[in-house]
């Protein structure tokens, strides 16, 4: 597809939260007609009346390309659609579709629970018609739609061709995908990082300090890229943007739904309690009971995840850091499984 021809082509974001809401902010940043489903009546007429989304995303004054819809059908003539659903209800949403368009491009970052399966695995059983991609990386939804610098990996199921046609819809001045073929290490760099961003926010919490934070970047990727390399994921795919790039910025700031709630955590508050805002989703606390059965069932040590399992699951968090500063000393490097 040439870069004219993209520039034609009206795209769809189902999902109108802070990411999806950030995602079509971008694709209309150069003038492109954009249809982005919204779940709530309330919030599609807003954005269309107003240009905004107070609920989500009220930093941002959308762009008048970007028009909102309460019915799914209305993305049929979309030839790349964007899915940027929290990950517990993308299979239940993509079900909801009655079309299927060319390419579906998945934002969300999570593993399903009860089933264990990534993201690529529930779209491919609701949209088997459809080429799949995954977009992964360090993005903060507020500086996307701002039009701050910012690159994401593009994995591409069907390979290169699929990335000739996805590239120019999908990139902009100052939003740069880089290339990838592995779909199974973007998307255990993006579910795996949430859980570890909430123990990074359970050391500021706890007021631990930036080495101890750092400690927990690096061993936290080790996890993260022996799990990887026992599904078949690329060591190379988990050291770029969607692995460890996405982790350093999502353990970093507050701007972290993920790392929020375990800096909430480290200061006493309940679990329980947190979860019960409904408004935004931390997908780590949905990610951590099926990552480390996933681990488990697979002979993985992720001794980070599984605290952070515990930890939500109401032990109080000094208590699980002193057990983790307890574990037997080791050799640094170890094998993947």
């Amino acid at each position: 597809m040439t870069l004219r021809q993209a520039q034609g082509e009206r795209v769809g974001v189902i999902g109108a939260g802070a990411w999806g809401t950030a995602l079509a902010q971008m694709l209309a940043s150069d003038g492109r007609d954009v249809l982005l489903w919204a779940l709530e009546p309330e919030l599609v007429e807003e954005i269309n009346a107003q240009h905004a989304n107070s609920i989500y995303l009220p930093s941002a004054t959308l762009a008048p390309t970007i028009r909102a819809t309460g019915k799914l059908d209305e993305l049929a003539d979309c030839a790349t659609v964007l899915a940027v659903t929290p990950a517990q209800h993308l299979g239940q949403i993509l079900a909801g579709l009655d079309f299927a368009p060319r390419d579906l491009v998945l934002c969300s970052k999570g593993i399903e629970a009860g089933t264990g399966r990534l993201m690529n695995d529930v779209a491919a059983e609701a949209a088997p018609d459809s080429a799949i991609a995954i977009l992964s990386g360090p993005t903060f939804a507020h500086e996307v739609a701002a039009g701050l610098p910012t690159a994401v990996t593009l994995a591409c199921s069907s390979g290169a061709e699929q990335w000739d046609r996805l590239a120019p819809v999908i990139a902009r001045h100052s939003f740069r995908p880089y290339y990838s073929d592995d779909i199974v290490g973007a998307e255990i760099g993006g579910a795996v990082k949430n859980v570890l961003a909430i123990a990074c926010g359970v050391v500021d919490g706890l007021e631990l300090g930036q080495n101890a934070r750092a400690a927990l970047i690096a061993r936290g990727y080790a996890e993260m890229l022996r799990f990887g390399e026992t599904l078949g994921a690329k060591a190379e795919t988990l050291a770029g943007l969607c692995g460890l790039g996405d982790l350093v910025l999502t353990c970093s700031s507050t701007s972290s739904r993920n790392f929020s709630l375990g800096k909430a955590l480290g200061e006493g508050q309940s679990a329980e309690a947190l979860m019960a805002d409904r408004r935004t989703v931390a997908e780590g606390a949905h990610t951590a009971p099926v990552l480390a059965e996933l681990a488990a069932r697979h002979g993985v040590a992720m001794p980070i995840v599984n605290a952070v399992y515990r930890l939500l699951g109401g032990a109080p968090a000094r208590d699980i850091v002193t057990e983790l500063l307890a574990r037997p000393l080791k050799a640094e490097q170890e094998p993947a499984a």
